[in-house]
């Protein structure tokens, strides 16, 4: 396990009246920080979770992360994969786990912490590469084990937040167009009754606890102008416990950093709390 060490929360955190909670996909951290920097300022996440840092421990830019006034604890390797929890200075973060007890996966796609009495769960799913190869099985498979400790988790927690990349597009509406996609990889019936199975537990899909616009994604394909053309998928997500679902004021995706100069192919995902103490 490698991490920073996180600075000790005040005993009476202010929360005020808005509470972010965000993921992103970066698409490697040394290519990105820059546009992590700048997004930081912008939208001010209380907590922000990176999917794809592809940066090895020893090369996490904690130093420079710390000096935009966030605290870090992340788990990488080299080229691919890589997850990281960033959180402002005044909060705690506790209790990481980056490894599952029933799942022996050496990639790091897996990040979980307290922060504040909220149970955050950093994943980046395994994309499964085409429906029925051993990758796609390896990936149920994953999200089975995945979903049995979220199982275990949601008892002692019931301030929980699963975010990240999922490579499962929800439904036929979260995709650019459905009919191209149907029942091929992240559109597949089998990926989607495995995140059912999540959201069986107990948690909601934030984003569609409100009235969205038609047509909403947060990946684009690099090829084809996929961004220009908004030929996307919605696979980015925040899945909230039943508790934070009831105090959710808004989610949205924030499609502004898919534009920038080398930009990653997703763009940030966010939901927005009340009276998170």
């Amino acid at each position: 396990m490698s991490e920073s060490s996180p600075r000790i929360s005040k005993e009476t955190s202010i929360y005020g009246d808005k509470f972010k909670i965000a993921s992103w996909n970066v698409n490697s951290l040394k290519v990105r920080l820059p546009h992590v920097e700048q997004w930081l300022k912008k939208a001010e996440p209380d907590i922000l979770v990176l999917q794809e840092t592809k940066t090895i421990d020893e090369n996490f830019p904690a130093e420079e992360i710390q000096n935009m006034g966030y605290q870090v604890v992340f788990s990488g390797q080299k080229t691919y994969n890589g997850v990281a929890i960033l959180c402002k200075d005044e909060y705690l973060i506790e209790d990481v786990v980056m490894d599952l007890p029933d799942l022996d996966d050496p990639q790091r796609r897996i990040l979980a912490a307290t922060i504040n009495g909220i149970r955050i769960l950093d994943l980046y799913v395994v994309n499964g590469s085409e429906v029925g190869s051993e990758k796609f099985e390896y990936k149920l498979h994953w999200l089975e084990k995945v979903t049995n400790w979220i199982e275990e988790q949601s008892k002692q927690y019931k301030k929980f937040v699963i975010l990240g990349d999922f490579n499962i597009a929800p439904k036929d509406r979260d995709v650019h167009n459905p009919k191209s996609w149907h029942e091929k990889i992240l559109c597949s019936t089998p990926e989607r009754n495995a995140l059912q199975k999540i959201l069986d537990l107990g948690f909601a899909d934030s984003f569609r606890l409100f009235e969205q616009e038609d047509e909403t994604y947060s990946w684009w394909d690099y090829r084809s102008g996929g961004f220009d053309k908004n030929m996307g998928l919605r696979i980015d997500l925040v899945l909230s416990s039943k508790l934070l679902a009831e105090q959710c004021t808004a989610s949205y995706v924030d499609p502004e950093p898919r534009g920038w100069e080398r930009p990653s192919d997703h763009a940030p995902v966010v939901s927005e709390y009340r009276n998170l103490k």
